[in-house]
């Protein structure tokens, strides 16, 4: 898989511009003070100020609603489509579902993905995987996932999109993961599972990356 802490991080990256402080006040939606999203983040204030200016320069109103996410995502996979997975990307960063994600929302999931610990990104990754909300990761669901992702990555995933491979991937994983074999992934089975597999651990993109 691509590297989703990575590409965000990308995104994030701009010039050095003027005071930041001054800068929320221009904005429609105005950010948490920064040394309150410090305590809550594990940035210091200098990189909030960086994610603030790269946030801003795409989203002037100072949030981002689901088609300029999905624009901007799709920048970094020109040779697949990325709309479906930045679909449920922005769902997971959207966590008061109201189809925008503020600054706080973004920074509060890029501090997890880049900072947080092991079980911190593995739950973020678990929220990520179900798609309805119900505590609880079905094939339906991870297959849904790991189709996005295929399409995503494009002509990078040929040969392997031959066949049914999703199908297999999910099954393969399903099979280390769902212990009790109840058809269903809870966040407990889902977190033993991938730190008792260095292989999946890959495949779901947890090992660390710096900004």
């Amino acid at each position: 898989y691509v590297s989703l802490s990575a590409s965000l991080t990308t995104y994030t990256k701009t010039r050095d511009g003027i005071d930041d402080e001054l800068e929320m006040t221009m904005v429609c939606h105005r950010p948490e003070g920064l040394e309150q999203l410090e305590a809550q983040t594990n940035f210091t204030k200098r990189e909030l100020q960086i994610l603030y200016r790269g946030f801003k320069n795409e989203c002037p109103s100072g949030v981002v609603n689901e088609e300029t996410f999905k624009h901007i995502y799709a920048q970094f996979f020109p040779h697949g489509d990325a709309s479906t997975y930045a679909h449920y990307l922005f769902n997971a960063f959207d966590t008061t579902s109201n189809g925008s994600i503020k600054f706080e929302e973004f920074v509060m999931g890029l501090s997890t993905l880049l900072r947080g610990t092991l079980r911190d990104k593995l739950e973020w990754t678990f929220h990520l995987y179900d798609i309805n909300n119900d505590g609880y990761i079905n094939r339906e669901e991870m297959t849904e996932i790991v189709r996005a992702i295929y399409d995503m990555m494009g002509k990078y995933t040929y040969p392997a999109l031959k066949g049914d491979v999703p199908k297999q991937h999910v099954d393969a994983f399903f099979q280390k993961m769902d212990k009790n074999k109840n058809g269903v992934v809870t966040l407990e089975e889902f977190i033993v599972a991938c730190q008792e597999d260095e292989m999946m651990m890959r495949s779901m993109q947890l090992f660390e990356n710096v900004m």
